[in-house]
């Protein structure tokens, strides 16, 4: 199926039926699997009850699985201000639309502060956001395959710095998405002043505006205009397994 869309005064056709999956595949008990934070890794195993066995290949008649997962730990996920507020904001309430016109950058998080790589507010500014999308796709650099399955716990990965935060959200970025575990520093004694920064938090929480992690973007698609779609569940939580899809835009001439 093809649509067209109009953005900033231009049209586009994108063609829903060629996606390109950018999140990390969650695959339970595998011996590689993305992780962070510690979490417990993605485990699945069937429902035994009496002489019930969940399992076709052991038997049983269908396949009925206990699945155990982190949302935040486990692969490519979608969150909202619910992660940091006392006040329960569950995703599906706060996500109530998924398609957005995004733009891709690739960025180089090598800036040093005591160690730490990050990206900085110098970098953000150079892109020249001004309102001409409500989405972002960081793709950071190096971009090695192994981010589909580099367990990043206790080794203080790259994040982006609560300044550069500021100023996606003064540029009118509402849907950010990164191939990074999380946009803080993983420890910084809870003070989280990017997701702060970012939802405004506690004083005027953007309830609407949310956070995609732990994506991965091949090398083989161009930074750029696209149509993302960011599907998730309908899990009650502040956070879900998500499955961003991006299509490309091909403009149309006046």
């Amino acid at each position: 199926m093809k649509i067209q869309i109009s953005h900033s005064g231009c049209f586009f056709r994108a063609d829903l039926s060629l996606p390109i999956d950018i999140s990390i595949p969650l695959i339970p008990n595998a011996d590689k699997q993305v992780n962070c934070f510690f979490a417990p890794p993605l485990e699945s195993e069937p429902v035994r009850s009496g002489g019930f066995v969940g399992s076709v290949s052991e038997g049983g008649a269908v396949n009925f699985m206990n699945v155990r997962l982190n949302p935040h730990g486990n692969g490519t996920h979608t969150e909202c201000v619910g992660h940091i507020s006392k006040l329960k904001f569950t995703l599906p309430n706060c996500m109530q639309n998924s398609h957005f016109v995004t733009r891709l950058v690739s960025l180089d998080p090598s800036q040093q502060e005591n160690g730490d790589r990050m990206i900085t507010r110098q970098q953000i500014e150079s892109l020249g956001l001004d309102g001409e999308t409500r989405s972002l796709i960081i793709r950071t650099l190096p971009n090695d395959e192994d981010k589909k399955w580099r367990n990043y716990s206790g080794k203080t990965p790259p994040f982006v710095h609560h300044e550069a935060i500021l100023c996606l959200v003064e540029s009118g970025i509402e849907h950010l998405l990164l191939d990074l575990p999380s946009i803080d520093r993983e420890e910084d004694g809870g003070k989280l002043l990017g997701h702060r920064a970012y939802w405004k938090y506690p004083e005027n929480p953007r309830s609407h505006a949310t956070i995609t992690e732990l994506v991965y973007v091949p090398d083989s698609i161009e930074d750029g205009l696209y149509l993302v779609n960011i599907q998730i569940s309908a899990l009650a939580l502040d956070a879900s397994p998500s499955r961003p899809l991006l299509f490309e835009l091909v403009p149309i001439p006046n």
